[in-house]
This record gives C-alpha cells, structure tokens and sequence, in this order.
C-alpha cells in the first residue's frame, strides 16, 4: 500500500515509518528533521523536507492511498497563535496534500487532551460533548478535528491517543523524571488521580488498524490508551526509580494549588518571551484528577485494542536500540 506521514521524522511518525517498512509499504514521509529523514530512506521511505506552516506545498508529489498526519506542535504551554499556524493551518494544509495525492483516507492524529476537565472522569467516550479547552494546545486540537471531520471525501480517521511513551519519546517520561529531579512533586486529593499511558507500539498499531479498514468504512473518532487503568502517584514513582531517582511527594490543598498555578502562569505571561513554569495548570489537573478513556469503539469498528502494559513498556522505553 502507498502511505503518506507527516511528522515522520518525530517520535510516533518515525516509529510508524519504520512499522509500515517491515510491512512493505510504499511511504512517502515528510518532515522537517533532513538528518532523521536520511535514516528513512534506509528504510526504503521516500522522504521530503516539508514544513506545513509555509504556503507552498511540495511540487512533485507521487500518488498514496492513504495519508497520516501525525505532525503537530504539542505542549502544555506556548502562544495561541503558533498552536494554531502549527495544528490547525498545518492540517489544512495536510488535508490538501493528501487531496493533491489522490488519498481515499486521511488519518489524523489527535489528542485527548480535548477531553480534558479540571474534575474526575471517568469512561470519557468519542461522543460527549467537548468541555472548554484547558490550554491553547487543546483548542487548536479541537478545532483541527473539526477541519477533518469536514473533510468526508477523505473517509476521515481521528485518534487520540492518550500519553504516548516508549524509547525514544522526548516529552511524557522524560519531562515527568526531570520534574521529580528538581523537587517535591505535588501530591493533590490524596494521590487518588487515576489514568492511562499508551505504549508507542500500541498507537502505531491503532494507525495500522484504520489503514487495514475497509473502503466501505466511512471512518469516525476513536480513543486509544493503554490497557491498565493506573494511579499517576504509581506512574511517577515507578518511572523516576527506574531512572534512578526516588521521588518526593508535597501534599497540597487542591484550592492552594490551584490559585497558585494561576498566578504562576499569569506571572509567567508578563515575563519576555512568556517562558514556560515549572508547572501548568494542565499539568497540575493530571496529577489532581482522574482522566479514564472509554476504548471500546475502537475494539468495535476496527477491531484493535492496546495490549502493553505498563512495566513491559517502561522496560522497552529505557532500553537501547531503534524504534
């Protein structure tokens, strides 16, 4: 099969290169890193420098029967308006690359964080009604998602997958270790907060799983997450000790915590260049409240659920070698 991915030099769209190879696919992968796409041709992948925030579109493009756009700008803090050049111009403009290659479906990688409230949920399905977005990351999510839902000719995909991890993943693990290393982490209502992690391997079979569909499947919104339903307390202390940290905990008031991150992000605004705090309030509601995911659409309309569990993952995400 002929397959476009965006992002293909990134965490997920490399992984899922490297997964369509072994399969025999003809891939066409666009990204920014030229380095990381060097490695793809050795993968057999044809890849093109592309930067879906430029107007220009490449101008000789070869056909693909399906195209996956995995590329995004994804971050808990950062201005509005690159969130949207980065997500929802960029998956415009994706949609108009995968028109201008003759595909009959478009896979949009997506995020839960769209679904996300400052209040325990539990069993979150595709069709509830979205909440306020809690960051600018989140809006510019929902609003490519509407983009792509638009988009019918395409027979559209979206998957959110919740907390991507695995070797090679720069952000989720890492950041969380990071976090530990430079002091007391917050403990908010008891360390009650539940949730869910998605190996890499398991997102990468979702994607797998909407390229297989059928033509006649006219697509939809799919959750994707992990098969254990885990305290982020046990998360935190087993990924910080296999690092080789013991973590500390800071029980704090949720109200104190809460006003407090306020403030720190209204500071954080005025400072130049609006850096980044040390903590979000998005970041601060993960450890506060549970997020569980309803996964059975996905098990029903294209017969895939995740397998991995959290220790074989954490396992495969230390160890060394190639996704």
């Amino acid at each position: 099969m002929r397959v476009a991915v965006t992002g293909a030099t990134g965490f997920l769209g490399g992984r899922l290169v490297r997964r369509l190879a072994e399969r025999g696919n003809r891939i066409t992968a666009f990204g920014r890193d030229k380095a990381r796409g060097t490695a793809l041709e050795k993968l057999g992948a044809v890849f093109l420098p592309l930067d879906l925030e430029e107007a220009r579109l490449p101008a000789q493009l070869s056909e693909a029967e399906v195209f996956v756009h995995a590329a995004a700008l994804s971050s808990a803090w950062g201005p509005a308006g690159r969130f949207q050049s980065a997500n929802v111009t960029g998956t415009r403009r994706a949609l108009d690359l995968a028109r201008a290659m003759g595909a009959g479906r478009f896979i949009f990688i997506s995020s839960p964080s769209v679904t996300f409230r400052l209040e325990d949920c539990f069993g979150i399905r595709e069709t509830d009604p979205l909440p306020p977005p809690i960051n600018a990351y989140a809006a510019s999510k929902a609003e490519a998602e509407v983009l792509v839902r638009e988009a019918r000719d395409l027979r559209p995909v979206i998957l959110r997958p919740r907390a991507i991890y695995g070797r090679g993943d720069v952000a989720l693990l890492p950041r969380l270790i990071r976090a530990a290393s430079q002091g007391p982490l917050p403990l908010l209502r008891g360390g009650q907060a539940i949730t869910q992690l998605t190996h890499v391997e398991d997102v990468v079979g979702s994607i797998l799983a909407a390229i297989q569909a059928p033509p006649s499947f006219s697509g939809g919104t799919y959750h994707v997450a992990g098969p254990e339903e885990l305290p982020v307390r046990l998360i935190a202390e087993t990924a910080c000790r296999r690092a080789g940290y013991e973590p500390r905990w800071r029980a704090i008031p949720w109200p104190v915590a809460h006003a407090g991150v306020r403030l720190i992000e209204a500071l954080a605004h005025l400072r130049p260049g609006a850096p980044e705090p040390r903590i979000t309030l998005f970041g601060l509601g993960l450890f506060a409240f549970s997020q569980v995911l309803d996964r059975s659409a996905l098990l029903r309309d294209l017969d895939f659920s995740p397998q991995i569990r959290f220790n074989a993952g954490l396992e495969e995400a230390f160890s060394e070698g190639e996704g």
